[in-house]
């Protein structure tokens, strides 16, 4: 079945179908199959461009990939039944016809509040909500006073999102994966959009308190003189979780790109519990030794020395997977028994190559105006060396622990 990508808001002019043209390019040259709906039947932006692109290719004689568009079937106004509501049938006929065929399914709703908007929202798998750095926009999530400082509530289209997932748990589906992307970022310095900055760490906030560390409650990641991180320089990351030496490391990261033009750069990701499964099957003594020989962690700098004990690997009391603990550059001397230590390293070199490895690897490169949240206790993540010579590289990072995340998920299933 159709994975169906919803790109909406309840807004005009805020990059809607330019969001969509590039979502759906993109996968379709990554070798998707495509369907393309465009629910503005007026404007059709989408569906022109998606015309054009198909006109430029014959013209061309090109061989490009393309986005299948699609019409809307029409519905004889006749054989509707009491209370069925033609747009509804008109949508729900195109899905249905569509899903078996495609992989992905894209839908570019109008920039106002329509019955076929509404409806294409409760049908998202993923949500897209594109936005500029205006406070004109961000009213579109979220009630904020008169200096732009404090959510006040919900906005009608933060409603309307809320009242689609129930409808999708009522459905037995699985909730709408809802990506909020700041749209039209510039790198100059102007007061929206640090406001807008200083917004999305609030929005953050709805979802729990933030973690702070010895960092700050924010940071900022970029290259800087006389760093007391690696992280703070422009070579390489390499794959690790954050704050091992932490006697409890944070669980959600969020990094915010506010800037990322130079050469290199690249960040890495690895699904460090998939990594384990795998060595808990191919080599039982090298995850044995990850799962019950503690290893130091330490972090120190003029102001702090902070200093934890912990297994690479940690399991629950019924031998499941719980966190991961690998950080390279800020582990201590290892102080383990010296029969053990040869066995050791090998496994722990071991668990190294394979978080390497393609298998379990993503690469991609942040773009202002993105923000990646991962589990930091079970994603390891990295960077690729950049040239600060050749342009800026900030991204902002903050962290909810993984108590405050799950206690909000329980309190918004309870309605």
């Amino acid at each position: 079945m159709a994975h169906i990508i919803v790109v909406g808001n309840e807004k005009g002019g805020a990059g809607k179908s330019t969001v969509s043209m590039h979502v759906a390019t993109t996968l379709a040259r990554m070798g998707y199959k495509v369907a393309g709906l465009d629910l503005d039947l007026r404007q059709r932006s989408l569906g022109r461009y998606l015309e054009n692109r198909l006109g430029f290719i014959a013209a061309s004689n090109l061989d490009l990939p393309m986005v299948s568009l699609h019409e809307l079937p029409e519905i004889d106004a006749d054989t509707l039944q009491p209370g069925e509501n033609i747009y509804d049938l008109r949508l729900s006929a195109a899905i249905s016809e569509l899903e078996p065929e495609y992989d992905f399914i894209l839908i570019d709703c109008p920039g106002s509040h329509t019955r076929l908007s509404q409806v294409a929202h409760s049908l998202a798998d993923t949500l897209i909500t594109p936005l500029n750095d205006s406070f004109v926009d961000f009213d579109l999530l979220a009630h904020t006073d008169e200096k732009g400082e404090k959510i006040k509530g919900p906005s009608v289209y933060s409603e309307m999102v809320w009242n689609a997932r129930q409808l999708r748990a009522q459905a037995g589906l699985p909730p709408i994966d809802w990506i909020v992307i700041r749209n039209r970022v510039g790198t100059q310095r102007m007061v929206n959009k640090e406001k807008m900055e200083r917004a999305v760490t609030m929005l953050a906030k709805r979802i729990g308190f933030l973690r702070e560390t010895n960092f700050g409650i924010t940071f900022e990641v970029k290259s800087k003189p006389n760093p007391n991180n690696l992280a703070y320089t422009p070579i390489a990351l390499p794959l690790h979780t954050d704050l091992t030496n932490q006697e409890l490391p944070p669980g959600f990261q969020f990094l915010h790109c506010l800037a990322n033009e130079a050469k290199g750069g690249g960040s890495l990701f690895s699904d460090g519990f998939a990594v384990a499964e795998d060595l808990r099957e191919a080599d039982p003594e090298a995850f044995e030794l990850l799962s019950t020989v503690t290893v130091p962690f330490r972090f120190h700098d003029d102001d702090y020395d902070i200093r934890s004990r912990k297994q690479v690997i940690t399991l629950d009391e019924d031998g499941a997977l719980k966190e991961i603990c690998f950080n390279a550059h800020i582990a201590g001397i290892l102080d383990i028994a010296p029969d053990l230590m040869p066995r050791y390293y090998t496994a722990y070199r071991t668990f190294m190559q394979m978080s390497r490895d393609p298998a379990y690897l993503v690469t991609f490169k942040l773009q202002a105006g993105e923000m990646v949240v991962f589990d930091n206790r079970r994603v390891l993540h990295g960077r690729e060396a950049f040239d600060p010579n050749t342009g800026r590289r900030h991204p902002r990072g903050c962290y909810v622990d993984r108590g405050e995340f799950e206690s909000r998920l329980r309190v918004l299933s309870r309605n």
